[in-house]
């Protein structure tokens, strides 16, 4: 999100707010735009380029990273609005990816992963890419859906409606995520019979623990701040400064999570040698 569709601020404040965001926001659109684009795309080389199994396995990092490159896309919009103010349609269309896009695709990355380790026979049953293909054309229509809204209330200013838009969907993907790390943690303290021996399956359960951890904290320090900054303007209609900027730089670098982690688990690791 950016500085101009996140200011709570009065109309006699709005300049000087502008300006004192203004290098902020260049500075993390620039990284986003720099190092995010080569990355996610780097990310789709692989997934596409990989086994024939890769590609269903990986799917939901794929439309994960072509998300993500729309908001690398946004990022660029949003810093060239500052000059070109009638680039600001489009920064606001692209705004839904993240805030349904990203988060939704990174539930559907966690909903995986806690159907394989808690009910293995149903991710066995859906684990065919169809299934996947489904999940993401519903993903892509609600994050098409959010782009127009996001679009549609910015353009007639109604920052309470967007304020209840953002942060109702950050609590409902928070709650999301935070399922699944409860479900997986509590199925990895329940030893089944024969398991103790079973270290491969273990391990993979482990795995899927840490991969949920890691994307779950990461959602929070990206959402859990816009929460407080979005219910801090409906109820006191004050605009937390120092929050907001905390947040932007989260929710930039926050972009880099999944694709480092996928590139963690392909044994691709940029700047660093694989033993």
């Amino acid at each position: 999100m950016s500085n101009s569709t996140m200011n709570f601020t009065s109309s006699d404040s709005t300049n000087s707010t502008t300006q004192s965001f203004g290098k902020l926001d260049i500075c993390l659109n620039s990284i986003s735009l720099l190092f995010g684009l080569p990355t996610h795309f780097y990310v789709i080389w692989l997934i596409v380029t990989g086994p024939g199994s890769g590609v269903a396995s990986a799917f939901f990092n794929l439309n994960l990273s072509v998300c993500e490159i729309g908001n690398c896309l946004f990022c660029f919009f949003n810093a060239m609005a500052i000059c070109f103010s009638r680039l600001k349609i489009v920064s606001n269309l692209l705004e839904g990816l993240g805030i349904t896009g990203r988060p939704l695709f990174q539930c559907l990355i966690c909903v995986e992963r806690y159907l394989a380790v808690v009910h293995p026979v149903t991710f066995l049953k859906y684990k065919p890419l169809r299934y996947r293909v489904i999940c993401c054309t519903a993903a892509w229509i609600i994050t098409i859906g959010s782009c127009l809204i996001c679009m549609l209330i910015l353009m007639l200013h109604n920052t309470r409606a967007h304020t209840w838009f953002f942060s109702l969907q950050f609590l409902l993907f928070l709650f999301i995520q935070l399922f699944c790390l409860v479900a997986v943690l509590r199925a990895l303290k329940q030893s089944g019979p024969g398991e103790r021996g079973r270290d491969e399956e273990s391990h993979i359960k482990r795995k899927a623990f840490y991969l949920i951890l890691i994307s779950t904290i990461a959602i929070t320090f990206i959402y859990v701040p816009y929460i407080i900054i979005g219910l801090c303007y409906v109820l006191t209609q004050q605009f937390i400064k120092d929050l907001y900027s905390f947040s932007y730089v989260c929710y930039v670098l926050a972009g880099f999570v999944q694709p480092v982690l996928y590139l963690q688990h392909a044994g691709k690791r940029p700047f660093l040698r694989t033993s």
